[in-house]
């Protein structure tokens, strides 16, 4: 893995009865990076972050991970979290009727072990990383709010928030800007440009506008492989990228 890379696919393929899901998939992320994954409908963005995150197997080619070179394929769901990949689905996951403190406290990385859980208490230096976590993701406000009680968008970062309290080195996000007001669109972004100063965060997005907001890296899939990578405007010009993708 070359220098200032953290997350390396290289030939990677995966086919499901069938079909051919990811083929020869080969790219790169930097250490703190902010990318854009974009591509028609089963082009293999969804099975290029269940391969990453253990939750897909592929038929051939290696995943790598950090400055020594981990083997995600050796590794399941768990070990991958814990190594330091998180992931965001499109649809927020929060725990409803518990208060946005209590769904970050549940979320610090802290011992899980059944005795280490059962004596935990917080302690001042929890309390300093919740009020950390909920100001990162513009719920400092909100804390004792339910969660059910959230807008569409702040359960989105409440689930951000519970992400990043993991410490992740590498976090893949699903169609964040989905469903979200203007306003709520424009705090995303600053948030994902912000969170990628320390690790990478990789997006995966249909919304153009919200990736040229972005203002980042670029990667089109296109039948499981890399069909461009470039700035929005480089890919956007490539022909065969209007072809497949822009021109539908």
């Amino acid at each position: 893995m070359t220098a200032g890379t953290i997350l390396e696919v290289s030939g990677i393929s995966v086919t499901f009865d069938g079909f051919r899901a990811i083929n020869n998939l080969s790219f790169s992320i930097g250490a703190a990076e902010l990318r854009a994954i974009i591509g028609p409908n089963g082009a293999g963005k969804s099975t290029f972050m269940d391969i990453v995150t253990g939750k897909t197997r592929p038929d051939q080619g290696t995943v790598t991970f950090g400055e020594k070179s981990l083997n995600l394929l050796k590794m399941t769901e768990a070990q991958i979290a814990r190594a330091g990949i998180g992931r965001k689905f499109q649809r927020p996951t929060v725990f409803e009727d518990q208060t946005v403190t209590e769904n970050l406290t549940l979320a610090l990385k802290a011992p899980r072990g059944p005795f280490a859980v059962l004596g935990w208490r917080r302690k001042p230096a929890d309390e300093t990383r919740i009020a950390e976590l909920a100001a990162q993701v513009g719920l400092s406000a909100e804390l004792g709010r339910k969660a059910g009680e959230l807008s569409h968008g702040q359960k989105q970062w409440l689930e951000i928030g519970m992400l990043l309290a993991q410490e992740p080195r590498v976090l893949l996000v699903d169609e964040p800007a989905a469903g979200m007001t203007l306003a709520e669109r424009e705090a995303t972004t600053a948030m994902l440009v912000d969170m990628a100063q320390a690790r990478a965060v990789v997006v995966v997005e249909h919304d153009m506008e919200f990736i040229r907001r972005l203002n980042c890296r670029v990667t089109v899939l296109h039948e499981g492989a890399v069909l461009a990578e470039g700035s929005l405007d480089h890919v956007t010009r490539n022909p065969a990228v209007i072809d497949v993708y822009l021109g539908r």
